[in-house]
């Protein structure tokens, strides 16, 4: 697969390979690619969340929490 970049993102790639950071270019595209799917894995998860909480909100299904029971409730259903 060959791949055409606009000059400007082929500086950027040639940036990290001259950094060390990479061997080759498509050490960068692969990092690059990875990381974007685990961005948008969380905003699917956040986007899951929301509406869960917004039909929640308008059933009138909810509590009050403080930041502390916030938090811990987030990090366990994140966890799951």
């Amino acid at each position: 697969m060959h791949v055409s970049l606009t000059p400007t993102l082929e500086k950027h790639v040639r940036k990290k390979v001259d950094s060390g950071l990479y061997n080759n270019a498509s050490e960068v595209v692969r990092e690059a690619l990875r990381l974007m799917i685990e961005q948008e894995t969380g905003l699917n998860w956040l986007r899951t969340e929301a509406a869960l909480g917004f039909a929640q909100l308008e059933a009138g299904e909810h509590e009050e929490l403080n930041r502390e029971q916030f938090l811990k409730r987030v990090t366990k259903r994140r966890a799951a």
